[in-house]
C-alpha cells in the first residue's frame, strides 16, 4: 500500500487518463479538487481559491469542460469558492448546463444558489441546476459511475458543549475499471471503511488532533488504518 505526502499540496494522483489534482485540503481553510477524464471534468468540493487555482494549472479551456461540481457538505472551507467560479463562468459565456450535487438538507448550497440567481439571474448565460443526493444511488455522469454514501461529520453547536450531525456525503468515482474514494470530512464512519476498501485510490481525512475533536473528524492512525485497505491513499485536511 503506498501512502503519499501528508502535506505537501498539491497531491496529484493518474492511472490513464483518470486523474486527480487535490490543490489543497487545509481545516478552517481550503479544500479544492479537480478530476478529469478525456470525457470531462469535475469540480469536488470548490473552497477559497479554488478559481485561482485552476486558472492557474489548466486555463479557461478546461474550467468550460467542468460539467458537475460535488459539494461534501456545506462548511466554508469546501464551498467558499463556489460563488466566484459560477461567476467566472458566466463572464467566459458558458452555454452548457452546470449540476451542482450535494448532501439534501445543505442549506448553505441552496443559500447561495438562490442568492446568485437573485444577482446574476438576467445575465446568466448557461442553466445553474441543483442536484440534492438524498439518498446512496449511483449514477454515471460522462462515463463515470458516481456512488454517494453518507458519512459522519458533526460541529459544535453553538454552546460549544455538544456536536450535531451536519448533512455529509463521500464519493467514489469510478471510471474505466478504476476508482477514487473521496470520504470529505468525517469521524469514523462504517460506510467509509466500506468504499475505501479496495479502491485504486482513497482520499481521507485526518484532522483530529485531541480527544475532544475525535467527535468531529479521524486521527492521522485512524486515516491512515482506512487508506491501507486502498491500492494507494493521500491523508488530507491535516492541522498545519
Amino acid at each position: 500500500m503506498k501512502q503519499h505526502s501528508l502535506h505537501k499540496y498539491p497531491l496529484i494522483w493518474r492511472k490513464d487518463d483518470f486523474f486527480i489534482k487535490i490543490y489543497c485540503s487545509i481545516p478552517n481553510v481550503a479544500t479544492g479538487i479537480l478530476l478529469t477524464t478525456s470525457k470531462t471534468a469535475f469540480i469536488i468540493d470548490p473552497g477559497d481559491g479554488i478559481l485561482r487555482d485552476l486558472n492557474q494549472d489548466v486555463g479557461p479551456e478546461t474550467i468550460l469542460r467542468v460539467s458537475d461540481i460535488f459539494i461534501s457538505h456545506g462548511h466554508h472551507d469546501h464551498i467558499g469558492g463556489v460563488w466566484s467560479l459560477l461567476t467566472y463562468l458566466s463572464v467566459l459565456r458558458r452555454k452548457s448546463p452546470l449540476s451542482i450535487y450535494f448532501p439534501q438538507g445543505c442549506v448553505e448550497i441552496v443559500s447561495i444558489y438562490n442568492a446568485f440567481r437573485k444577482v446574476y439571474g438576467k445575465e446568466l448565460t448557461y442553466s445553474l441546476i441543483l442536484k440534492p443526493i438524498a439518498d446512496e444511488r449511483s449514477f454515471t455522469k460522462n462515463s463515470v459511475r458516481v456512488k454517494p454514501f453518507s458519512v459522519n461529520h458533526r460541529e459544535l453547536s453553538p454552546d460549544g458543549n455538544t456536536s450535531i450531525k451536519v448533512p455529509s456525503l463521500g464519493f467514489k468515482f469510478i471510471y474505466d475499471g478504476k476508482s477514487i474514494c473521496y470520504g470529505g470530512d468525517t469521524a469514523y464512519s462504517e460506510n467509509l471503511v466500506k468504499y475505501t476498501k479496495g479502491s485504486d485510490l482513497a482520499i481521507i481525512e485526518a484532522g483530529a488532533v485531541d480527544e475532544e475533536s475525535l467527535k468531529l473528524h479521524m486521527t492521522i492512525e485512524q486515516a491512515s488504518n482506512i487508506g491501507l485497505t486502498a491500492k494507494e491513499y493521500f491523508l488530507v485536511h491535516v492541522p498545519e
